[in-house]
């Protein structure tokens, strides 16, 4: 296991899958917490079968599996529903994350979660990571990217921390407004810090 760990974050649209990316090009391991809350609710996972058995067949799609976009719209409009979700896949996906880290074998590991802040994770990292642009940014990229529309977004981005909140909690702060060969330098940079500070851990 990698003992010392690098928690990773940033708001929709900032661009922390391109700063992991990189970050996996130089040999780091990273655990990715939207892609565990994704594999917890697989074919045949306790996670599907518990939330068919609570919400019916009608949740899944042809193929079996979890109907994401039917989910949303049914806990978007029900705070009980999505807090019994909620309660049935924290801890699924919180478990997953720590076996994750557990075997990851490079000098550090990042745990890369959007919410990591307001869920705790950070708890688990000895250093965090904000990856930050401008609300602005956020909008403009993430409305290019994923074709919703920019009312969608803002209401993704008044959800979560505001910028300001992460600011103050993060340990380093990555601006990523800028050209990605600035970025990288100063990713590569960090690297070099986090491998020091892993080796003397």
């Amino acid at each position: 296991m990698s003992k010392w760990i690098l928690g990773l974050t940033g708001g929709i649209g900032a661009g922390k899958t391109a700063a992991t990316n990189y970050f996996q090009s130089l040999g780091i391991d990273v655990i990715d917490a939207d892609i565990v809350a994704r594999e917890v609710v697989m074919p045949n996972t306790e996670g599907l079968k518990a939330i068919t058995a609570h919400f019916g067949q009608h949740i899944l799609t042809e193929q079996g599996e979890l109907d994401r976009a039917k989910l949303r719209e049914i806990i978007f409009s029900d705070e009980a529903k999505k807090n019994w979700l909620n309660e049935l896949l924290h801890p699924l996906i919180r478990a997953q994350i720590v076996a994750q880290l557990a075997a990851a074998k490079s000098s550090y590991s990042i745990l890369c979660a959007p919410l990591l802040f307001e869920n705790g994770l950070q708890s688990y990292c000895q250093k965090t990571l904000l990856i930050d642009v401008p609300e602005s940014v956020q909008i403009a990229r993430t409305t290019a990217r994923d074709s919703v529309s920019q009312n969608q977004v803002q209401n993704i981005i008044a959800a979560q921390m505001s910028r300001t909140e992460k600011t103050k909690l993060a340990d380093y702060i990555v601006n990523n407004d800028r050209d990605i060969v600035d970025v990288q330098s100063e990713l590569l940079s960090l690297h070099q810090l986090f491998l020091q500070a892993a080796q003397n851990y």
